[in-house]
């Protein structure tokens, strides 16, 4: 048992490290967004190629994927075998797939597939820090200091996911294993770090593990995410999979397997998915706010990325080879934001309860999306600039306040499923914003980007024939284009029919204008789309978070209840 002074020091030890555990966790969600084009060309890869796409698809989403299955069961096992083990294995295994990454030696499609493994296996890792990171700072702080502490590390999860996309842009022109190797020395002493200083404070309540619980939930979430990453894909004639019997098969299997899940959850004598927790209000209304706000914010970063890589650095003079290091730098406002609303907003809500922050946060959220819609796309960056600064405020506002609250809501002997309840549901909802965000952008470009594609190409000397051609090839094509920072005319085109043309327009269809000029308008159209789901998304869940109720916290059948404190559930 710890006393007053040592708990003291330890919980500022408990709070350094597991937030340099999501943060370097975060940092690799995103490390690798900008810097695929040179991982692609460093194994010998065509990712816009269509027998490669699926590459691309998976070295982006394969660990998100995992980390959205994995972090209940994570959870569970650190409340039945402790926080601490749990958390301290897993800083072990990222770094040891983050070295494996690294030393990746292969080229081709061996070398893909080497790619994907090793990050799933790392995301593995990455799960079990999430799992249990917030159980232990729920752990180590009293309940008036948990906003604080929860608001520290999801700025730590929020800024992470920024950085990876800077320290991409820097250290992947440089020598891409770099962006791998990057996170090997903090892997090796946050590991050594965390065995030797963390102590398991929480409470551990043996039981026998839900083994078809387990593998229900894992099966069935699986599917249903395959799914929607597989929907983003061209299917035959269509431009996107959605009508894909396997798609379909993969969505709806998963959908049946997760609700058998459920019914097996509800019979089990130790569940690992604790049902009985949304009896809470606090926990349910919380945890259905967080996901319907991962659910607008998840495809964000994306659409800023395309945004920024495959037209407005372009048009302002920026060469493809420099977007994606200056896409990261003109996103950083997006973070300062964060960083100053995630532990102000943390701090006001152990004081005052988490309601107002977080509805505040959100209906904030949804103007900022709004009003992003109605920035041109060769925008003013100033203005830019000060939507992302307000679009980042409102998720600090909304993010530290309502996961405090929702930790605040669980029995100690719950707090490690309770949180890999909360993080599934963000990470799941993330997984699925993305295949909302790049459909809607699809559904934009599919309207009128070929007519433009087309009558562009034409009036550049392109014979007929070879611009229906390119202007019929599907749209996903041009999208990931976009999200690569690259400029897939030369590909699309090839050396022969450039060849062809007069070489005035040769460079001008190569050049930094025509690409971005051609794809702005239908950009623009699937950008509406995607920026009022957002809005939308993040209005419902500022109604969630109205439902919460006052402020509350979950008194132990042992502990008195203090005056202030309400014991509703």
């Amino acid at each position: 048992m710890l006393t007053n002074s040592t708990a003291g020091h330890y919980k500022w030890v408990a709070l350094s490290n597991t937030t340099l555990g999501v943060l370097i966790v975060t940092i690799n969600m995103s490390i690798l967004l900008i810097a695929l084009p040179d991982i692609f060309r460093g194994i010998g890869i065509d990712p816009l190629a269509p027998a490669n796409i699926s590459y691309l698809l998976w070295l982006i989403m394969g660990y998100l994927v995992v980390t959205a299955v994995l972090v209940v069961s994570f959870g569970r096992l650190g409340d039945m075998f402790g926080r601490t083990r749990m958390y301290n294995l897993g800083f072990a295994v990222f770094t040891v797939f983050s070295v494996l990454l690294a030393v990746t030696w292969t080229h081709g499609d061996a070398a893909a597939i080497w790619l994907i493994g090793m990050r799933v296996l790392q995301g593995v890792g990455g799960a079990l820090l999430l799992a249990n990171s917030t159980a232990i700072l729920t752990d180590a702080f009293p309940a008036d200091q948990r906003g604080l502490a929860l608001g520290v590390n999801q700025v730590a999860a929020i800024a992470g996911s920024f950085l990876g996309l800077v320290i991409g842009g820097v250290l992947a022109p440089l020598n891409w294993h770099w962006i791998f190797l990057v996170s090997v020395p903090v892997g090796v002493f946050g590991t050594v770090w965390a065995y030797y200083k963390l102590r398991e404070t929480g409470v551990r309540v043996p039981a026998k593990l839900d083994w078809w619980g387990n593998v229900t939930f894992a099966v069935g979430l699986v599917a249903l995410l395959t799914g929607i990453t597989y929907g983003i894909q061209p299917y035959g004639t269509h431009v996107m999979g959605w009508t894909s019997p396997s798609v379909l098969g993969l969505i709806i299997g998963g959908i049946v397997v997760l609700t058998g899940f459920v019914v097996i959850e509800r019979r089990v004598p130790d569940p690992m998915f604790r049902m009985s927790l949304f009896r809470s209000r606090a926990f349910t209304a919380g945890n259905v706010a967080n996901l319907l706000a991962a659910l607008g914010r998840g495809g964000l970063q994306f659409i800023l990325i395309i945004w920024l890589q495959g037209i407005w650095l372009p048009e302002h003079g920026y060469d493809f080879e420099q977007t994606p290091l200056w896409a990261g730098i003109y996103m950083v406002p997006l973070t300062v934001g964060f960083l100053v609303a995630g532990p102000v907003s943390g701090i006001l809500s152990d004081r005052f309860g988490a309601r107002a922050f977080s509805t505040g946060g959100m209906v904030l959220a949804a103007l900022s999306f709004l009003a992003l819609d109605l920035v041109p796309v060769d925008f003013d960056y100033r203005v830019f600039a000060l939507l992302l600064v307000l679009n980042g405020l409102a998720m600090g506002m909304f993010s530290s306040p309502n996961r405090a609250a929702i930790m605040n809501s669980l029995p100690a002997a719950q707090r490690g499923v309770g949180a890999g309840m909360t993080s599934t549901f963000q990470n799941a909802a993330t997984v699925l914003s993305i295949g909302v965000f790049f459909s809607l952008l699809i559904i934009g470009l599919a309207g009128t980007l070929p007519g433009a594609l087309s009558t562009g190409l034409i009036a550049h000397g392109v014979p007929a024939d070879v611009a229906n051609r390119v202007a019929g090839l599907p749209p996903v094509g041009t999208l990931f284009a976009a999200l690569l920072g690259d400029n897939p005319i030369q590909n699309l085109l090839g050396p022969q029919v450039l060849g062809a043309l007069p070489p005035a327009d040769a460079q001008f269809l190569t050049g930094r204008a025509f690409f971005p000029e051609l794809i702005s308008g239908p950009f623009a159209a699937g950008l509406t789309l995607a920026l009022g789901f957002a809005a939308a998304a993040c209005l419902v869940a500022a109604v969630a978070s109205a439902l919460r109720g006052g402020k509350y916290r979950y008194q132990e059948p042992d502990q008195p209840l203090p005056a202030a404190t309400s014991a509703r559930v």
